[in-house]
């Protein structure tokens, strides 16, 4: 999946967690640990918080 911006969507996390649950955070700092680098974005359409690392070629 891809964002309008050209970016992959690597994992979406709903944007309700309990106050000091930072998932999205957590899981984009384990992918940039990896060498990926991935950023946490909010989709206001789905109230979500998407991890998303640039698409390939772009």
């Amino acid at each position: 999946m891809t964002t309008a911006s050209g970016a992959k969507v690597l994992e979406r996390f709903p944007a309700g967690s309990p106050r000091g649950s930072w998932p999205a955070e957590e899981y984009a700092a384990r992918c940039r640990a990896q060498g990926e680098p991935a950023t946490v974005v909010m989709d206001l359409e789905s109230d979500a918080f998407l991890v998303v690392v640039p698409a390939e070629g772009g």
